[in-house]
């Protein structure tokens, strides 16, 4: 009796330290991981210092509804056409401070950037978490275009796994924009990318409690994507306004056979399609003299061409 006690404790301080093994590498992952996307995340102390000697700064807006809560930063006048600019996961809306800080840009646009709900200061039905719905997403993160007065169609542009979403937006709302922009756009369901870690943080499992909620967001969003994706396919036939696709080369998040995919969903429509051979995945913050081109002159070349600069 006394060694079937004795066996029992050392099963239970076994138990206890691969317990605690457990926990720290947990928590060495979170680390880990909010370090390798530090570049997507700025604090508002970062936010204040980044703008302190700006010439302009954005003017923030909280729009809300029964179900939503939506953060936007803009700048230009409102009365021009809205640039509706729609961030990746993780992000935010100053993962467009750069074109939002363009002056030529806001002589042309009034440019609205904003959270996506689940993401830093939106929210839906009053929580934190992520919103998996493209369509649900779209038809929040719409909702911006209340802070636009001119009446005009604009631009809708989204990056990363903001480009579904826009392309949704494009699909409800055509009569408000007259050019869909994508960048580095992750829109075909079969090259959905995973790293190591997402088994790790996966909703639900112990975890996934250490992780930093843009990152718990971003995970959420990446195992409901590959689906959503597939219902949003035979939608991309009906798109009635022109589209440009952006891929960079060197992008390390997207795979860039994406741009291939989207060559093969737009055939027939006017669209243009720019592979950028040395640029990464942030193509808003490495390449906007690109991306002002594409505003400020849509569809350069024949409809239906692929361009490489």
């Amino acid at each position: 009796m006394v060694v079937v006690n004795r066996y029992r404790l050392h099963l239970l301080d076994l138990s206890n330290m691969a317990l605690l093994r457990y926990t720290i590498l947990c928590m060495l992952i979170g680390i880990g991981c909010t370090g390798c996307f530090r570049r997507w995340v700025m604090t508002d102390k970062e936010v204040r210092k980044y703008y302190a000697n700006k010439p302009v700064k954005p003017t923030w807006f909280t729009i809300q509804n029964d179900s939503a809560t939506l953060y936007c930063a803009t700048t230009g006048s409102d009365t021009l056409p809205p640039l509706l600019m729609i961030h990746g996961a993780p992000g935010a809306w100053y993962g467009s401070r750069i074109l939002l800080d363009d002056s030529i840009l806001q002589k042309h646009f009034h440019l609205i950037a904003v959270d996506r709900p689940g993401y830093h200061k939106s929210r839906f039905k009053g929580k934190k978490k992520a919103v998996t719905s493209i369509t649900t997403q779209a038809q929040i993160i719409h909702e911006a275009l209340r802070l636009n007065r001119s009446h005009k169609p604009g631009v809708v542009m989204g990056s990363s796994y903001g480009a579904p979403i826009a392309g949704k937006i494009a699909l409800l709302y055509p009569q408000d924009f007259n050019h869909l922009v994508m960048l580095a756009a992750a829109i075909d369901p079969d090259k959905e990318k995973f790293w190591w870690f997402h088994p790790w943080i996966q909703s639900g499992g112990f975890p996934y409690v250490f992780f930093p909620r843009f990152l718990k967001s971003a995970t959420d969003e990446k195992f409901a994507h590959a689906g959503e994706l597939q219902k949003l396919a035979p939608e991309w036939q009906n798109l009635s306004i022109p589209v440009t696709v952006v891929q960079g080369g060197n992008d390390d998040i997207i795979e860039p056979a994406n741009l291939d995919y989207a060559r093969k969903v737009l055939a027939g429509k006017p669209a243009n399609f720019i592979y950028l051979p040395d640029a990464g995945h942030l193509i808003r913050l490495q390449r906007p003299d690109v991306v002002r081109s594409i505003l400020l002159n849509p569809l350069p070349g024949s409809t239906g061409s692929t361009m490489t600069r």
